[in-house]
């Protein structure tokens, strides 16, 4: 059996099987939300959340780590104090092949758009 204080550092996620479509398309439709899986879909590995600096508050930017690892877009997980951050990559190009990779490039073309 754990301790608490270890059981409590355990965050839940979806069981690939558990993801649904409509979870993530939701996940992903809000601009901060899809700022962040750029971000991780550009970098290599794992990034803490203070890696990213969004333009809202840290109790807002807690919300959108939680929407994105309950839908199963990102997996989170500590090590230490730092919270990791990684993009479920695999998981959802097997459950939805081409999806991921189509959202990103369309949010990459819009962003050259609107010079963001």
């Amino acid at each position: 059996m754990t301790s608490p204080a270890v059981s409590s550092r355990s965050l839940p996620h979806p069981e690939c099987d558990e993801i649904r479509l409509e979870d993530v398309l939701h996940a992903l439709s809000d601009p901060m939300r899809l700022r962040i899986v750029r971000e991780l879909a550009a970098g290599s590995g794992e990034l803490s959340c203070s890696h990213f600096d969004l333009p809202v508050t840290k109790s807002t930017t807690t919300h959108h780590f939680r929407v994105l690892r309950e839908s199963g877009v990102i997996r989170q997980v500590y090590q230490g104090t730092a919270k990791m951050n990684g993009l479920r990559r695999d998981d959802l190009e097997g459950l939805f092949p081409g999806l991921l990779d189509a959202l990103l490039d369309a949010a990459g073309r819009q962003a050259g758009r609107l010079g963001g």
